[in-house]
């Protein structure tokens, strides 16, 4: 048998996330079993709002309610999970990071699952594209499945005092609208897939140990002295820009659409919005542990995708309508570069001339 590689052991992140991840909110155990029914059934139910509000379909036709498979999880199930999604997004770097000692790979897995852990408690919904059906290969295609965290589905509703059904519907919208943009687009997983594995591997090769110069980052974030980006090169900054502007598309796209379906659909809709960003910017502005927390997770580079991405898609909308905008969706060459969601009109002349 072939010694373990890379520079990871991903059954200690597992191990190690799922057993430190915070259980959240708790409640009686009927209030629990109907929160976990509820969030099964509205995403069935979103799907075929989401269909209305994007006119997208799935491009193979099957039904939009098909295309993900819905798994309701605590943060302990999600953090597990996306161990599972970090190992076949990182999967380049086994062959990039050949000697990696035992000892090494299993520092990695204590440090990528106590990240996990703490991202668990930050995280509503997730639509995973990436990670194959139990019992495939990681180079399999992913089967896409839709993690909607009920602990912190609860925590929100109950901090934001907004009508629990109209909450839950909300979310499951934003989730479900990513399952239908990979569904209409079923090469972007791929893409996506390539371009964050060469980002990886070209990281891998330019550092002897690539999750020690990622920890040596995040100091830099602890001390106030720098970014987690400073380790990137010109060219990994290039590349990590290229995947980040797709990712602002993703998310804008979704945060428009949990909107548009509009208060016919969702009543309480403005309501839900006006509280939850209140909620963003302070947790933004925090100050001490919560705002290191933040920033090493990232969190801060998350909203500002959420609001660049949400401000392109409906400035092209405006400028082409709904139909011109989901051309974005037709092919690789038609996603926005991080210039492009700076300026949508760029966007608009490169594609539709």
């Amino acid at each position: 048998m072939s010694a373990p590689r890379g520079p990871v052991d991903w059954a200690t992140a597992a191990r190690v996330a799922g057993r430190i991840a915070p259980p959240g909110s708790t409640a009686p155990r009927p209030v629990l079993e109907d929160l976990v029914e509820g969030l099964r059934e509205v995403a069935g139910v979103a799907a075929e709002h989401v269909v209305r509000a994007t006119r997208m379909s799935p491009a193979d036709g099957r039904d939009p309610a098909a295309v993900s498979r819905v798994i309701v999880v605590d943060r302990a199930g999600w953090a597990r999970a996306n161990t599972r999604m970090f190992e076949v997004m990182a999967a380049p770097l086994a062959d990039a990071t050949p000697r990696a000692t035992l000892a090494g790979r299993r520092a990695g897995g204590l440090q990528v699952g106590g990240v996990l852990a703490l991202l668990s408690s930050k995280v509503l919904g997730q639509f995973d594209p990436f990670t194959p059906a139990p019992g495939r290969p990681l180079e399999a295609p992913g089967e896409g499945r839709l993690l909607l965290v009920a602990p912190n589905v609860l925590h929100v509703e109950r901090e934001l005092k907004v009508p629990e059904d109209d909450f839950r519907l909300w979310v499951a919208l934003h989730e479900q609208t990513h399952a239908l943009q990979f569904a209409a687009a079923p090469w972007l997983a791929a893409h996506l897939r390539e371009r964050s594995g060469q980002l990886l591997t070209d990281f891998a090769r330019t550092s002897d140990e690539p999750v020690g110069t990622l920890m040596t980052g995040l100091s830099r974030v602890v001390s106030g002295t720098g970014s987690v980006l400073d380790v990137l090169t010109p060219e990994q900054r290039d590349l990590f820009d290229e995947v980040g502007a797709v990712m602002a598309l993703l998310e804008g796209h979704a945060d428009v659409t949990m909107d548009a379906v509009g208060r016919g659909v969702v009543p309480s809709v403005r309501e839900i919005r006006r509280k939850f960003e209140a909620r963003r910017d302070s947790g933004a502005n925090a100050r001490g542990t919560g705002r290191l927390v933040r920033r090493l997770l990232g969190m801060d580079e998350k909203l500002a995708q959420y609001r660049e991405g949400a401000a392109f898609v409906r400035a092209v909308r405006r400028r082409v309508g709904v139909s011109g905008f989901n051309e974005v969706w037709t092919a690789a060459a038609h996603l926005p570069t991080s210039a492009e969601i700076a300026e949508p009109d760029a966007w608009v002349r490169r594609v539709h001339g």
